[in-house]
C-alpha cells in the first residue's frame, strides 16, 4: 500500500480529527473517571486528569517549532504511532505493583504528544486546502472532531462497566483494583485504533505545504513567538480580553469534573450512584447530542443578531443551568428520565453559550498580525481556567460535600458575568453600526487622521 496524493479530504479529514479527540477526551476526561473506579478519592482524581490540560494550554509556545521540521504529515503519524503504543504501555504496566507514578508519567509525555498532534493536523488541514475547501470542510472537521467524545467518553466508559460487571463479574458500586481488568482492555482498544488511524493516515493524508512565515531555525521561531506576546500586549483593552478568555468558563472548570463523580458516587457519599454504562450513556450520547444541538442554535442565534447584542445571554446560558446540579443534589432524583434531562439542559445551554467564547476570540482578540497565534493564546487561556479550576474541584468537593459545593459553583458564575459586562468591543461583529465612544480610532486605539 503506497500512499496517496491526491485522496479526498473525505478520507483525511473526518478521521484526523476524529483521532484527535478520541486521545485528547481520554486522556483530560476518561482518566478522571479511571481514576475514580479504581478508588482515588475525588480530590485526587480530579487534580491528576486536569494536569494533563496542562500540555494543550501551553502548545502555542512550542507550535513554532514544529513547523520548522520535516512535514506536517511526519508529526502527525509518529504522535499517533507513540500514542496508540503509549496507551498500549498503560494497559501493560497496570499489571505492576505501584503502576499509578508509571501511568501518569506516561500520560503527561501523552499529552504533549498530543498537543503536537492537534498543531500537525491542524497544519495540514489549513495548508493543503484552499479557503473554499475550508470552509466547505469546517462543518465535517466539528462534527468528526465530536464523535470522539462520543467514543471516549460515552463508548468505552460504557464498555468499561460491561466488562467489569458482566465479563469479569465484579460488583459495580465496589471502587478498588478489581476495575484494572476492564481498563486494560479499554486502553488497548484505544491504543489499537489509534495505531490504526496512523496507518490510514499515512496511505490518505496529504503531506501539508510550509506557511510562507515558517522559521528557518530556532532563534527565527523564538523571534515570531516573542514578537506575537509584544504584539497581543500592545492590543486596546487586551486584559479586559484576557479577563474574559480567562473567566467565561470559570464555573464550567469546577464543574466538569465533578458532575461526572456526582453520577457515580453511592448515596452515602451524597452521589446518585449510577453505574459506568449509564454515565457513558448519558454523558456520551445525550449530553454530547444537547451540546451540539445548543452549539447550532447558539451559532444561528449569534449570527442572526450579532454577538455584541448577545454575549450576556450567552453567559447566562453557559452560566445559570447549572443549577441543575445543585437541583439533583437536594432532590437526589432516581428517575434516569429526569437525571438525563438534569444532564441534557445543562448540556445544551452550555453549548448554546460556549459559541459566544470562539466567536468573541476569533472577532476581538485574534484581528491583528498574528492571528492564528492571538486565537490559540486565548483558547490557551480557556485551557488554563479548566485546569486550575480542575485541580482544585475534588479537593474543594470533598471539603464541602456536593449540596455546598454546587452552591459555590453556581457563586462562581458571578466573575464570568463581570468578565462579560466588561469585555471590550473594538472590532465589527456583524451587527448593525453602533455610536462608539471610540469612533476616530483604529482597532488599537491610535487616531485616524480625518
Amino acid at each position: 500500500m503506497r500512499p496517496s496524493k491526491t485522496a479526498s479530504p473525505l478520507l483525511w479529514v473526518p478521521t484526523g480529527y476524529f483521532t484527535m479527540a478520541l486521545g485528547y477526551v481520554m486522556l483530560t476526561s476518561v482518566t478522571a473517571i479511571m481514576f475514580k473506579n479504581l478508588g482515588m478519592d475525588n480530590g485526587r482524581a480530579a487534580q491528576y486528569s486536569s494536569l494533563l490540560i496542562l500540555a494543550y494550554t501551553v502548545k502555542p509556545l512550542f507550535a513554532p517549532f514544529v513547523e520548522m521540521y520535516r512535514t506536517k504529515k511526519f508529526f502527525v503519524l509518529w504522535a499517533q504511532i507513540l500514542i496508540g503504543a503509549g496507551f498500549a504501555g498503560v494497559a501493560l504496566l497496570m499489571e505492576l505493583p505501584g503502576y499509578m507514578a508509571f501511568l501518569m508519567a506516561i500520560f503527561f509525555a501523552l499529552s504533549f504528544i498530543g498537543a503536537t498532534q492537534d498543531i500537525a493536523s491542524d497544519g495540514v488541514y489549513v495548508t493543503s486546502l484552499d479557503a473554499r475547501s475550508q470552509s466547505l470542510y469546517c462543518g465535517i472537521q466539528s462534527l468528526s472532531w465530536n464523535i470522539g467524545p462520543i467514543v471516549a467518553a460515552g463508548g468505552m466508559v460504557y464498555l468499561s462497566g460491561y466488562l467489569h460487571t458482566t465479563v469479569f463479574g465484579h460488583d459495580p458500586a465496589v471502587f478498588g483494583p478489581d476495575w484494572i481488568d476492564a481498563w486494560r482492555i479499554i486502553f488497548l482498544l484505544v491504543g489499537g485504533l489509534t495505531l490504526l488511524m496512523a496507518l490510514w493516515h499515512w496511505r490518505f493524508m496529504p503531506e501539508g505545504a510550509r506557511a510562507a512565515d515558517t522559521p528557518s531555525n530556532v532563534k527565527d521561531a523564538g523571534r515570531i513567538l516573542l514578537d506575537a506576546f509584544v504584539t497581543l500586549f500592545q492590543k486596546r483593552g487586551v486584559w479586559r480580553m484576557i479577563a474574559f478568555a480567562f473567566l467565561f468558563r470559570f464555573s464550567v472548570g469546577l464543574l466538569e469534573k465533578i458532575g461526572p463523580f456526582f453520577m457515580v458516587d453511592p448515596a452515602s457519599k451524597g452521589g446518585l450512584g449510577l453505574s459506568n454504562e449509564m454515565l457513558g450513556l448519558i454523558y456520551g450520547t445525550y449530553g454530547l447530542a444537547a451540546v451540539l444541538l445548543g452549539s447550532l442554535l447558539g451559532g444561528w442565534y449569534v449570527a442572526r443578531r450579532g454577538l455584541k447584542s448577545t454575549l450576556l445571554v450567552l453567559c447566562c446560558a453557559i452560566n445559570i443551568p447549572n443549577a441543575t446540579f445543585l437541583i439533583m443534589s437536594i432532590a437526589m432524583p432516581s428517575s434516569l428520565v429526569l437525571i438525563t434531562l438534569g444532564v441534557a439542559v445543562e448540556k445544551f445551554f452550555f453549548g448554546f453559550g460556549a459559541v459566544g467564547f470562539m466567536i468573541y476570540l476569533m472577532q476581538q482578540l485574534a484581528p491583528g498580525k498574528y492571528t492564528t497565534t492571538h486565537y490559540a493564546f486565548g483558547t490557551g487561556l480557556m485551557g488554563l481556567c479548566g485546569m486550575v479550576t480542575g485541580v482544585v474541584s475534588g479537593h474543594l468537593q470533598e471539603m464541602m460535600g456536593y449540596v455546598s459545593y454546587f452552591v459555590l459553583v453556581m457563586v462562581a458564575t458571578i466573575p464570568s458575568f463581570l468578565a462579560t459586562w466588561f469585555a471590550p468591543f473594538y472590532h465589527d461583529d456583524g451587527s448593525a453600526p453602533q455610536p462608539d465612544q471610540d469612533a476616530g480610532k483604529d482597532a488599537d486605539g491610535k487616531a485616524v487622521p480625518a
